[in-house]
């Protein structure tokens, strides 16, 4: 199992989230269990944003869920602002929750299609009780003009009226509502055409520079997330295989498999060729995963004591630590 180990994790006050050993399992059919995160350990500043990426399967998904405890981690702790989530009673818990928000993958399906968008976004507000009912509408309105809509055309319409994009951004309105300290977008832009992308990836740094945000963003695609992070963690099934700042992993990948993610990115040029080496085979069943190092099977530098010792991570270049045996240095 490749990813384990903590030299990438950081001593500081302004840490706002630290996962320590997260295990997430699910049993399935005939007393099997699907190993879907695997001891992962990261640590988010405050104002910082995290990328967490890899292909779909990974683990991501889950553990971005694990932090709202979404179900709760098996074991681990997750600690937000000094406070063990995993620990805390349902109803301080609920509470807690406030403070976190997430943005879902499907904007379409994410918002309940009987209520308006002003029943929508003022949920939030009117579940806890946050000021008057005059003030919450003034609220609305507030979220609605800061997510680029205008509250006089939406306010009373619902959302299988809206395109994918506006019901993104409708979304994000929502999650803003009960002033959250931290934000995790799940994928927010995988489901929007190309020519939206760019504009709700605009809209929620806007918002993280607004409302002072903290913000784990989750996706597959590694040429949505360099305009975004200031840290990357790399994932392949349930494991951490890498960790660093988008420059040092853009310009010198010290994993296999992060090297193969960027091959994979699409360039805008007919004429231009590419000299990597395709990925073999499929991933391994998360049910039953390679020893060692979870890469292995797929690993063009893989050798036996890839398959008999598990790669910790180890620190290559300032602020780049990988989990590999022989990575591309």
């Amino acid at each position: 199992m490749a990813g384990s180990g903590y030299a990438h994790l950081r001593d500081s006050d302004d840490v706002v989230l630290a996962l320590r050993d997260i295990v997430v399992e699910f049993r399935v059919g005939g007393g099997r269990v699907v190993n879907a995160v695997s001891r992962i350990s990261i640590d988010v500043r405050r104002g910082e944003t995290l990328a967490i990426v890899g292909e779909s399967g990974c683990g991501k998904t889950t553990l971005g869920k694990a932090i709202l405890q979404l179900p709760a981690p098996n074991t681990g702790q997750v600690m937000f602002e000094g406070t063990d989530l995993t620990k805390l009673p349902k109803e301080q818990l609920r509470s807690a929750r406030t403070a976190i928000q997430m943005v879902f993958q499907d904007p379409i399906s994410s918002l309940d299609p009987r209520m308006t968008v002003g029943e929508i976004v003022g949920e939030p507000l009117w579940i806890w009780g946050r000021g008057s009912e005059a003030d919450r509408e003034a609220k609305v309105r507030e979220l609605l003009n800061n997510v680029g809509l205008d509250p006089e055309l939406v306010l009373h319409r619902r959302s299988y009226e809206f395109s994918g994009g506006q019901c993104q951004r409708i979304s994000i309105a929502r999650s803003l509502a009960l002033e959250p300290r931290m934000l995790i977008c799940d994928e927010p832009v995988s489901a929007l055409d190309v020519s939206i992308q760019a504009q709700i990836l605009n809209l929620l740094q806007d918002m993280k520079d607004r409302y002072g945000l903290t913000m784990v963003f989750i996706s597959h695609d590694l040429a949505v997330v360099k305009a975004v992070s200031n840290r990357i963690m790399v994932m392949y099934l349930g494991k951490i295989c890498e960790v660093g700042s988008p420059d040092a992993i853009y310009s010198k990948p010290a994993h296999h498999y992060t090297s193969a993610l960027l091959d994979s990115v699409p360039v805008p040029d007919p004429a231009y060729q590419r000299n990597n080496v395709a990925l073999q085979g499929e991933p391994p069943s998360p049910v039953a995963p390679p020893t060692g190092c979870r890469f292995r099977t797929r690993c063009p530098a893989a050798s036996p004591l890839c398959a008999a010792e598990e790669p910790l991570l180890r620190e290559v270049a300032p602020d780049q630590f990988v989990a590999c045996h022989h990575p591309r240095l």
